[in-house]
């Protein structure tokens, strides 16, 4: 896959991680960069739930959207 359509894919699903993590802000999503346990992380704070309350949150949304693009996408 080129790095073009990674890009556009990574930005495609931050969006919807926007949408349905209203919370996490733009250097939060840079951080995470598609590392799937840094959502994670980013969700437990910011919304102040449990490691494993979060991650049943993300499997939720990688249910209805599909895998990750990237794993390290920068």
């Amino acid at each position: 896959m080129n790095s073009d359509r990674i890009e556009g894919n990574w930005k495609q699903f931050k969006g919807k991680m926007k949408e349905q993590w209203g919370k996490l802000t733009d250097d939060d999503l840079d951080v995470i960069a598609g590392k799937r346990d840094q959502l994670v992380g980013r969700i437990q704070e910011r919304y102040g739930i449990e490691r494993d309350e979060a991650d049943r949150r993300v499997r939720e949304f990688e249910s209805r959207h599909g895998e990750w693009p990237v794993e390290t996408y920068r």
